[in-house]
């Protein structure tokens, strides 16, 4: 069977065969729960924002047209998923998953080049908790999820330059915020 691109595959999950939705969710499930995970660190959180992802896109299925990139429907999607969870868990602890990783032991002149290196990620990962939700977003989706501006701008109602400036003023901020992590 010839591989169905998502528009399409959304487009017959618009027109009633939800069992493409599926297929959909397999090809997805692992950048939408990246995408959670970087934004809460929350493990368990994440798997479920992911399935709610889904469950929108199935009740909101009339809404995509499929003249524009499934990826910024669907990321929008997961936008508003991620708002709207937190604005009803706003008072909910949000803690990390990050503090469970396992150190193993190698060699000492390894064990202390690891070490470094866990700890500038350590604390990259404090420095994007410290950003404000919409930029941290933007670098999440341009970054880490490396979608494309065009892409992102359409996500966030504006142009792909205005995203590139957003992208690139929150990459200062995390900068700002990274070095006086670093200095403290």
């Amino acid at each position: 069977m010839q591989q169905l691109t998502d528009n399409a595959l959304m487009l017959k999950v618009k027109s009633g065969e939800f069992d493409k939705l599926g297929l959909l969710y397999e090809r997805h499930k692992k950048r939408l729960f990246g995408f959670f995970y970087n934004m809460n660190n929350n493990a368990a959180i994440s798997e479920d924002l992911v399935q709610n992802v889904f469950v929108r896109m199935l009740k909101y299925r009339y809404t995509f047209t499929g003249e524009g990139s499934y990826s910024a429907w669907m990321f929008k999607t997961a936008r508003n998923v991620n708002y709207d969870y937190y604005r009803k868990n706003k008072n909910e602890n949000r803690h990390s998953d990050l503090d469970s990783v396992e150190y193993k032991l190698y060699d000492d002149k390894d064990l202390n080049s690891i070490m470094d290196q866990n700890d500038s990620v350590s604390l990259l990962n404090r420095a994007m908790q410290k950003l404000p939700l919409e930029k941290r977003e933007i670098l999440i989706l341009s970054k880490y999820k490396e979608i494309k501006f065009s892409e992102i701008g359409e996500m966030l109602g504006c142009s792909e330059g205005a995203a590139k400036v957003k992208a690139h003023r929150a990459l200062n901020d995390l900068r700002s915020i990274f070095l006086q992590l670093e200095n403290s």
